[in-house]
């Protein structure tokens, strides 16, 4: 499943901010190179790991070559982990404002209430999906942050970042420095999981292999 040294892989996104994120947090760590391309995959419905396997095989159809995917949940532990993988289109037509209303109540006077749910925790689900190319097998690699669910803080250009918090801190995703949440976010602790499988991987193919019998 390892890509040859040298080799690029193609990363799914045409967003920007995203691209920018996964190579800050990979560093000079992952192997290959990547590139990155928008490509249009359907709208899969299902558990988050039946998503990520349908869109890294047609993504893996379309380039014909090695491809990553990755998709991304948040979660309400109080509704049994929806929105989930569906988290995008609650976000497009609520903003990050209406987020929160999923779970908090509030008076006439804009003051939460515990009516509707006590229950404020969540957690963010990340998985990146590794193909080799078309009718290779898919490998999936996942990250886990828990939190809970705010009013929104911090700037508005990233997704539902203002809204969550993660456990252990007193600021939104959005308000943490960069630096910070990318040593912490879901995405970083998936993206750590694939770049260790990758590194390893690479360490075994065969001319690693032989450059190590030769040192020794």
């Amino acid at each position: 499943m390892a890509v040859p040294a040298g080799r690029s892989v193609v990363f799914v996104t045409g967003n920007a901010k995203k691209l920018e994120e996964v190579i800050q947090i990979l560093g000079d760590k992952f192997p290959y190179k990547l590139v990155s391309k928008k490509i249009d995959l359907p709208e899969y419905q299902g558990e988050p790991d039946e998503i990520s396997i349908q869109k890294c095989n047609e993504a893996a159809r379309q380039i014909d070559g090695p491809v990553i995917v990755e998709d991304t949940c948040l979660c309400f532990r109080a509704l049994g982990g929806l929105p989930g993988p569906y988290i995008k289109w609650f976000l497009d037509k609520l903003k990050p404002e209406g987020i929160p209303r999923l779970i908090l109540q509030k008076n006439i006077f804009g003051c939460i209430l515990l009516a509707g749910f006590e229950d404020k925790s969540a957690w963010a689900l990340c998985t990146f999906a590794f193909s080799a190319g078309k009718d290779q097998p898919v490998k999936l690699f996942r990250g886990i942050t828990e939190g809970c669910i705010v009013e929104p803080r911090g700037p508005r250009d990233f997704g539902w970042d203002p809204c969550f918090q993660p456990d252990g801190y007193d600021k939104t995703y959005a308000e943490l420095p960069k630096e910070v949440k990318n040593s912490i976010s879901h995405r970083y602790r998936a993206l750590a999981a694939m770049s260790e499988h990758f590194s390893q991987s690479n360490g075994d193919a065969p001319q690693n292999k032989k450059a190590k019998e030769e040192e020794n």
